[in-house]
């Protein structure tokens, strides 16, 4: 049986949105979806006495959102569940068996429901499986794949991952290297242009390694190469994704926020987000270098 897709619901636009866009993404995959909504601990327990209403509440949002889903495509099998607990651990746990998970963002929380603007970050640490975090933003005009690099094992997934999107969508690929922020030490001591040329260097290297990459497994793709030795890597991929139809970055998952991609870059591009955006993951064999 294919993983499913799974889909975090709650009574939002920004939820809505993300379940369109996994329906688009079932569709072409040919692949179940899972709808849920996770109850809060807090409400659904003895002592509050709003267990049943809670749970009746959750039952009847995803029984809409499922009969919604089969008027906009009918050939995709989709089936509900309703749990208890906080929303990022339920998704988490769920994620051991999913091709991806799917959540909507309004890029800075939100007074309703859980706040999918913080709560995106939390399960893009916390999954197993790649994650998707869709925004509230206009999807029309949109062209090209986008990947940020940086030479590990999270990136070489991103860029897998990346490139199967783009063929898939018949988009061309954009490889994009930001150069590290040196730490304050070493912009005291060594000459800026000695650090520049240095990052310079390893990103013209990482970007054709992974032109290599991609031509090895998709040699009919456009793939455009993007060095930014200057800019922040966070800036650099929200400024290149800006019109693209997908932004895929690398994940460590289940480890502190500050493994997402390079330091916060995660964590910058997911409160800025510039269009859907996937954190890949590496497959479950691999062993990230470093």
């Amino acid at each position: 049986m294919p993983k499913p897709i799974v889909v975090g619901l709650d009574d939002s636009e920004p939820s809505r949105v993300a379940l369109d866009w996994a329906l688009n993404r079932a569709r072409a995959l040919g692949l179940p979806i899972v709808l849920v909504h996770s109850v809060p601990q807090y409400w659904a327990t003895p002592e509050t006495g709003y267990t049943d209403t809670m749970q009746l509440a959750a039952r009847e949002l995803l029984a809409a959102e499922a009969a919604r889903a089969a008027q906009i495509t009918p050939t995709v099998t989709v089936s509900t569940s309703v749990h208890q607990g906080e929303a990022a651990n339920v998704l988490s746990d769920l994620s051991t068996d999913a091709s991806l998970v799917v959540i909507g963002t309004d890029k800075t929380g939100s007074t309703r429901g859980e706040g999918f603007g913080v709560l995106s970050l939390q399960i893009a640490t916390l999954s197993l499986s790649p994650v998707a975090v869709v925004p509230l933003l206009p999807m029309t005009g949109r062209s090209g794949i986008v990947v940020g690099i940086d030479g590990s094992a999270e990136a070489a997934a991103a860029i897998d991952l990346a490139a199967d999107e783009a063929s898939r969508l018949e988009q061309e690929l954009h490889t994009v290297y930001a150069g590290r922020i040196p730490a304050p030490w070493l912009r005291r001591n060594i000459p800026q242009a000695i650090v520049s040329e240095a990052v310079e260097q390893e990103g013209r290297t990482l970007l054709a390694g992974a032109a290599a990459r991609v031509r090895a497994s998709h040699p009919e793709l456009t793939v455009h190469q993007h060095l930014q030795a200057a800019e922040f890597p966070a800036e650099a991929l929200v400024l290149a994704a800006a019109n693209a139809r997908l932004l895929v970055v690398g994940g460590k998952g289940r480890g502190a926020l500050k493994n997402v991609l390079i330091g916060s870059v995660g964590q910058d591009v997911l409160m800025h987000i510039p269009c859907p955006t996937i954190i890949a993951r590496v497959p479950q064999r691999e062993q990230p270098r470093g």
